[in-house]
Order: C-alpha cells, then sequence, then structure tokens
C-alpha cells in the first residue's frame, strides 16, 4: 500500500495562495461540467479556481504580534496574554480550566503526566488518528492498547473499549477525529463502571458538541491542538480544559517544570514536569483568530451538512456519520468512504487522482497505524522489553494488530479539509459534480 499523507503533509500541498472566495459555477455550466470528460481525459475542470486559503488572517493578527513585541514581555511568566487567551477559551467552551501549552501533544503529555502514567500501565486508544496519540503514551513508557475503529463514523468503537480493559488500564483515550465526537454516552459510562479517567483528545474538535456541551468538557480533561492546520490557529500551540481544580493545578505544575502558581517564591509539587508553556506571541495571535472561530464553524457546519446531502445522493459515496447525541461536529475534516465496486472498479487511488486534477484537492487519510513499522517496531525496543519482557510486548503485538474494521476504513477513506468549507455553497455543488463526472467516465479512467 503507498504511503498516506498525513494531516500536516496534506494541509500543506492543499493550500492555495489568496484569500478571495471562489465564485461558483451557474447550475447550468455545472450540469455541463458533470457530461464532460473528466479532466484526467482532457476534459475542462470541474473547478478552475483555488479553495479558501489558510490561515485567514488581517491587520487584527498584525496588530496582536506587534502589540507582544513592543511590550518587551514574551514569556507568560511576566505577559497578560495567555493568561486571557486561557480566560476566554473558558468562556468560549464552557470548561471551569483551562491550561495553555505549546502545542497539542504537549497538553496531551500534560494530562498523561498529571494521572503519573508511566511503565506498567495501559492506555486505550483509537487506531484511526494522528500519531501523536500514540507518542504520548509511548513516552511515558506506557502500552498503548488500540481498540477498532466504527467504520461508519470513523471514530473509536466505544462498544468495544470494555473487552480492552486490564487491571492494567489506566486511562481512556477517545479521538474525536475530524472533529466529530466519539459515542461520549458510552466511552463515559464504560468508565464510570471501572473508575478510569477519561482524556478527550480533542485537538481537532473545536467547539465540537455532545448533547449540547463542547468536546473536551466532559471527561477528566480535554486536549487541543492550535497546529497550523486547526480550525483555531497559532502555528503552534494547544490547550488543557478540565472542571475539576485539583486535576488543573497538577496539569498547570506538571506545564511549568514542576513549578506552581506564584506566590512569594515558586514551590515545587510531584516529581516531575517539564516546560510545556505556550508563548505570549501565541497567546494573543489565538485571541485575534478568536473574532472569526464562531462564524468560521458556522460556515462549516452549513456547507458540510449539504455537501453531505449531495454526496448521499452519489451510489458508492458514504459519508461518515454522526452519532446521534452530536449536537455539532467541527469538521476540522470533511471524510467520506468510496466504494470502488460503484465507479467501474477504479481504484481509490486513481479516484483521489482523477479528484484531484478536478480541481478538489483531497486525500486518503490516515495508513493503518497499529501495524505500522513505526508502532510494531516497540515490541523489539529495548527499554520496553525491560519493563515489560518479551512475551507481553509479543503478546502486545498480537493484540494490536487485530483491528479489521480500522484496516476496512484506510482502504477507502478520503478527506477534505476545513478550509474547503469556507467557501460559498456553490463551492459544494462543484465537489459533487466532480465526483459524478469521475463516475459517469470511471470505466475509462480504469483503463487509463
Amino acid at each position: 500500500m503507498k504511503a498516506q499523507l498525513n494531516r500536516r503533509d496534506f494541509i500543506g500541498k492543499t493550500s492555495v495562495a489568496g484569500a478571495g472566495l471562489a465564485l461558483g459555477l451557474p447550475s447550468v455550466l455545472r450540469g455541463a461540467q458533470t457530461a464532460a470528460k473528466p479532466a484526467q481525459l482532457g476534459g475542462p475542470k470541474a473547478r478552475a479556481t483555488g479553495f479558501p486559503s489558510w490561515p485567514v488572517y488581517d491587520q487584527t493578527e498584525e496588530q496582536a504580534l506587534l502589540e507582544t513585541l513592543h511590550s518587551g514581555q514574551w514569556f507568560r511568566g511576566s505577559g497578560k496574554a495567555v493568561a486571557r487567551f486561557e480566560d476566554e477559551y473558558k468562556k468560549l467552551t464552557g470548561a471551569k480550566h483551562c491550561i495553555a501549552t505549546s502545542c497539542g501533544t504537549s497538553a496531551l503529555t500534560t494530562t498523561l503526566g498529571g494521572l503519573d502514567i508511566g511503565p506498567g500501565d495501559e492506555v486505550i486508544i483509537p487506531p484511526y488518528t494522528f500519531v501523536a496519540t500514540y507518542n504520548v503514551v509511548v513516552l511515558n513508557y506506557a502500552l498503548p492498547i488500540f481498540v477498532d475503529t466504527d467504520v461508519e463514523t470513523f471514530q473509536i468503537d466505544a462498544n468495544k473499549i470494555e473487552a480492552a480493559i486490564t487491571k492494567e488500564t489506566k486511562a481512556i483515550l477517545p479521538v474525536h477525529i475530524g472533529g466529530s465526537p466519539a459515542d461520549m454516552d458510552k466511552i463515559l459510562e464504560v468508565a464510570k463502571t471501572h473508575k478510569l479517567p477519561v482524556i478527550e483528545d480533542a485537538c481537532q474538535a473545536h467547539l465540537g458538541e455532545w448533547r449540547g456541551r463542547k468536546l473536551g468538557t466532559l471527561g477528566l480533561a480535554g486536549c487541543f491542538s492550535f497546529q497550523a492546520s486547526k480550525n483555531l490557529n497559532s502555528g503552534e500551540g494547544g490547550a488543557v480544559l478540565t472542571d475539576d481544580s485539583d486535576f488543573a493545578e497538577i496539569c498547570y505544575n506538571f506545564h511549568n517544570q514542576g513549578r506552581m502558581r506564584k506566590t512569594v517564591a515558586f514551590p515545587y509539587s510531584g516529581s516531575r514536569g517539564s516546560n510545556l508553556r505556550l508563548t505570549e506571541f501565541q497567546g494573543n495571535l489565538l485571541l485575534a483568530q478568536m473574532t472569526r472561530v464562531i462564524e468560521q464553524t458556522n460556515r462549516r457546519t452549513e456547507n458540510a451538512n449539504y455537501l453531505t446531502r449531495l454526496l448521499e445522493e452519489i451510489p458508492g459515496i458514504t459519508p461518515a456519520k454522526l452519532y446521534p447525541g452530536t449536537t455539532r461536529s467541527a469538521y476540522h475534516l470533511y471524510m467520506f468512504r468510496y466504494d470502488k465496486a460503484r465507479f467501474a472498479g477504479l481504484d481509490r487511488g486513481k479516484f483521489l487522482q482523477a479528484l484531484s486534477r478536478e480541481g478538489v484537492p483531497c486525500s486518503g487519510g490516515y495508513g493503518v497505524m497499529n501495524t505500522e513499522p513505526y508502532v510494531s517496531g516497540l515490541a523489539k525496543n529495548a527499554r520496553f522489553l525491560k519493563v515489560y519482557g518479551e512475551k507481553r510486548m509479543q503478546q502486545w503485538l498480537e493484540q494490536n494488530r487485530n483491528c479489521p474494521q480500522n484496516e476496512k476504513l484506510c482502504a477507502e477513506a478520503v478527506w477534505f479539509t476545513q478550509s474547503m468549507l469556507l467557501g460559498p455553497r456553490e463551492d459544494m455543488d462543484q465537489i459533487a459534480d466532480a465526483i459524478r463526472k469521475i463516475q459517469k467516465h470511471a470505466g475509462d479512467l480504469a483503463k487509463a
């Protein structure tokens, strides 16, 4: 199988210069485009102009950066921008506490550090996620335990979590992939039964909601990323949300080299910590970006809902389903499954190529992470062998290979990025027209 583009590479390859929103074609012309040959076979592109670029910025961001620059207070210990951002993000999400971190991975690291996850522990994670979810567990010399994917939603299959719990399980780490919620009712029910903390990886899920509550506020803590591709963006950056005051202080101390909040001095707490702090530049930049985040979220939701209605009419295209408890998806990614049998046997690689040639950038998404050499190689890692022994590491290797639904999803998935949902409704029509055109000529494309 060819290597899949990871999320960051995909963003880099699909970002288009210029901030203007593309205008859609009239319906008569769209129909003509659908009837025409695919661009891959010499016909006109379904879309001749680029999608909205990312990030979106203007003088608001420029002023924020200059304000921090001229203040001379670039570190959160002396400035006020990071603290202001934490307050505003709490208000936006309804959380009681927010700790800003240097990136989303740092947010996850902070919460696992706050739970004192370490050698001998197990943490339940999905295989369909960015590798950071795996990395933060392994960096603590704990074992990541993969639970198979629900292929219809792209999320962890919450009905399979309980069977993966052992006496060594110390946390459940669901991921809201693409900004859509995992089945939090079931996950929280299982966690309560087994008295386990739930840490939500909400790195892609800014302003997503489950039963009216913001994602990242349902478990013990939620972790967010503000990396360059994210719906709220400061290049790099992250945050931990929690309603637990004691856990908030533990996380603050951990991300601040084990040092507690300043009183007369800087007393230490616990026995481990790191420097995972956000800078004042990023804090002020996030405050500027937050002036747009609600409007952009609403725009993505409207366009995604409309696009779903269009794609559901195309045989062989199945948009990712949302669980009944979903109030809102953040739509960091628009995801669907592709069935080549309904496209005259045109394999997914050729479909992606043909769709890109139509002017619609796309990706096949994540590869099968649980069987990647990077992950399976952990079974031979000298440090893990020292902690767990060869027998346990071989058991772990075999256990984590058993994710058949995830393999199926990785072979069928197609992604669009969040910035493609920021234009007018006509953009969605052109995406659907491009797919219809490919389907109509799929036999010829398969032979090309």
